[in-house]
């Protein structure tokens, strides 16, 4: 009924920047929030950033500064802006939205398929 589908990774240089879209689509009433996961290889998914419909965000202290969230409600869309990437930023980049369709009260967690941000020095 969901679906989120990410764009934007790819290879950049260290001190880099890139944009991370991902759009929702489907039977959707509200999206409460929205947000960004990462994965590195041998590392568990962590999160980097989120935001509420009202405009509240929270950020990993290890992009603090460097990494901004933004949303636009009207096209279901979150927004990571990642700029003076590290090596350590290299990972799988996924979008997760808590999701309230049409048809159901309760709100359910649904996932991107990731995209792969690979940083270089």
């Amino acid at each position: 009924q969901v679906q989120l589908v990410e764009s934007g990774g790819g290879l950049v240089q260290a001190g880099g920047s890139l944009r991370l879209s991902c759009a929702a689509s489907g039977s959707i009433f509200s999206i409460p929030a929205m947000g960004w996961y990462r994965q590195a290889p041998g590392k568990q998914r962590e999160l980097v950033a989120d935001i509420t419909s009202g405009g509240s965000t929270n950020y990993a202290d290890s992009v603090k500064g460097r990494f901004t969230i933004d949303r636009d409600n009207a096209k279901n869309t979150v927004y990571l802006q990642m700029n003076s990437l590290k090596p350590e930023d290299t990972a799988v980049y996924y979008c997760a939205a808590d999701v309230r369709v049409t048809w159901f009260i309760k709100s359910s967690r649904y996932w991107g398929q990731g995209t792969q941000v690979t940083v270089s020095s």
